[in-house]
């Protein structure tokens, strides 16, 4: 089995604790993507952020854009370390019912990664595979 280092996105988006409902949002919709990270002013890890928690954690509970992101967020997301192999990222992510795992290199997010990303790694004849890799919906 390989590293994470092999299937994990670098390409991290991440938005400051302080940072707002609104700056979360803005950077998922330009990044087309369903998350962004929450790191504390040391550039710690903090917090996950996702599109679901916007919804349900801001949007129905009458939250303004402009309001902090940290009550929407995660708050000690489950991760897994650099030196990780892909099947504890697996195995992490079907004991806690998740679906992106931080990946951390003494305590700062260094990349993520999807079920998306696993599928198009391990099956890659998958439905899941074929959505993942299929370009976002504008």
């Amino acid at each position: 089995m390989p590293s994470i280092q092999d299937v994990m996105t670098t390409d991290l988006v991440q938005v400051g604790a302080q940072g707002t409902i609104r700056e979360a949002a803005t950077l998922m919709r330009d990044n087309e993507i369903g998350d962004v990270l929450v790191t504390g002013e040391d550039g710690s890890l903090v917090g996950i952020a996702t599109d679901r928690d916007l919804v349900v954690h801001c949007l129905a509970d009458g939250a303004l854009p402009d309001s902090s992101i940290s009550p929407a967020c995660t708050t000690d997301p489950i991760s897994v370390d650099i030196s990780a192999q892909a099947g504890d990222a697996i195995r992490t992510m079907r004991e806690n019912a998740i679906r992106r795992v931080p990946v951390v290199e003494n305590g700062r997010a260094v990349g993520i990664v999807s079920i998306g990303d696993l599928a198009s790694e391990y099956d890659k004849q998958s439905v899941l595979a074929d959505i993942s890799q299929a370009p976002p919906n504008s």
